[in-house]
């Protein structure tokens, strides 16, 4: 069975499904440029990759940076997203 949590409306989310980010919980120990890079994330749209034991959808978002590609991940919480609906 996969894991599966919920988003801001109560609304079953699973890996797979694509969400809004709308707000994040950084790492205090961010410097500035990657704190900045991780708040660009609210408003992205998002496949989420997994849900872990805690309950949080992972999803990630790639930029092209001055040093090349970079990846941000990040676990949700349910008021953190709000699963797209086609």
């Amino acid at each position: 069975m996969s894991a599966s949590t919920i988003d801001r409306m109560g609304r079953p989310v699973a890996a797979g499904d694509r969400v809004r980010v709308l707000d994040i919980t950084p790492d205090r120990d961010l410097d500035e440029e990657d704190l900045d890079m991780f708040m660009g994330m609210v408003g992205a749209v998002c496949e989420i990759e997994r849900i872990d034991a805690d309950g949080l959808a992972w999803v990630a978002l790639w930029w092209n940076g001055d040093e090349g590609t970079v990846l941000t991940q990040t676990g949700l919480a349910p008021e953190q997203m709000e699963r797209i609906v086609i």
